[in-house]
C-alpha cells in the first residue's frame, strides 16, 4: 500500500494547498479514520516546523514529537480531535479540534493542559475475569469500574506515572454539554435538552441549545461528543466564530 496519495484527494479538512506538489502524505491506519491528518502534514504544511519530507523524519527518528504522551515516529500517523501533540524541545503544547466548517484546527495550549487528554467512549466489554474495559474512541482501551458508558466522555492522565488514570467523567445526558464534531454544526459547543431515540438502524436525533443565542437545533448521535457537565471543561476551544 502506498504511504502517499495525490495532493488534489486529499481531505479539504487537512486545509493545504492542493496545487504545489503532485503527492503528499497519507494517513496511515490507526486510531482514527483516513480524514485525520498525518503528522507529516501537520508538521510540514500546518506548522512549518518542516520544509520537507526528510526534514519530518529526522525530527521524528529524534523523538521530538508527542502525540498523545507518546514519541511518535511514523511520518504517516494520523491526529484527529481532541488529540494532544508536545513538542518539548521548543516548549510549544497543541490540541487538534474541528472548526465550524469541519476542518482540522491548531490550538495551542499550555503545558499543564497538555497533561490531560478528554476522550469519548465508543464501547465497553467485560472481561472473563470480570472486568471492565472501556475502548476510547482514539484506540486506546483502559481497565475502569462500571458506571461508565458508551457516548460518556472521560478525562485522562498523560502524565508518564498515572497515564490513562480517569481524572473527570462527562455522562452523556440531558443537561450536559456537547460539542459537534461533524456535519452542518461542526465546531458548536451546546447543551443537550433532548434524546430522540429511533427505530431500526438509523441514528438518534440529539436537540441542542447554543448557550449564547439560546437557538435550538438538532444533530445525529455519531457527532456528539462530551465536553463537560454545567459549562465546558476546556477554555479556549479555538472555534472560528
Amino acid at each position: 500500500m502506498s504511504d502517499h496519495l495525490k495532493r488534489l484527494n486529499a481531505p479539504d479538512s487537512w486545509r493545504i494547498t492542493k496545487k504545489t506538489t503532485k503527492f503528499i502524505a497519507k494517513t496511515a491506519p490507526g486510531p482514527h479514520n483516513a480524514n485525520a491528518m498525518p503528522i507529516a502534514v501537520w508538521l510540514r504544511d500546518t506548522m512549518g516546523l518542516a520544509r520537507t519530507a526528510k526534514e519530518v523524519k529526522q525530527i521524528l527518528k529524534q523523538k521530538e514529537v508527542l502525540i498523545n504522551g507518546r514519541p511518535c515516529r511514523n511520518p504517516n500517523m494520523g491526529v484527529g480531535i481532541f488529540d494532544i501533540i508536545a513538542l518539548p524541545r521548543i516548549g510549544k503544547y497543541y490540541r487538534m479540534l474541528r472548526d465550524v466548517k469541519g476542518r482540522h484546527k491548531t490550538v495551542e495550549i499550555d503545558a499543564e493542559a497538555a497533561q490531560t487528554r478528554l476522550c469519548k467512549i465508543d464501547n465497553k466489554t467485560t472481561s472473563s475475569g470480570g472486568r471492565v474495559q472501556l475502548n476510547l474512541r482514539y484506540g486506546a482501551n483502559i481497565l475502569a469500574d462500571n458506571s461508565y458508558k458508551p457516548k460518556d466522555s472521560i478525562v485522562i492522565s498523560l502524565k508518564p506515572e498515572d497515564r490513562f488514570k480517569i481524572l473527570d467523567h462527562f455522562p452523556f445526558a440531558t443537561g450536559n454539554m456537547a460539542m459537534i464534531i461533524g456535519g452542518r454544526h461542526s465546531g458548536k459547543v451546546a447543551r443537550i435538552v433532548d434524546i430522540v431515540k429511533t427505530a431500526g438502524s438509523v441514528s438518534n436525533r440529539i436537540t441542542l441549545e447554543d448557550q449564547v443565542t439560546k437557538t435550538r437545533f438538532d444533530t445525529i448521535m455519531p457527532y456528539i461528543y462530551m465536553i463537560g457537565r454545567e459549562t465546558p471543561t476546556i477554555a479556549n476551544w479555538g472555534i472560528e466564530q
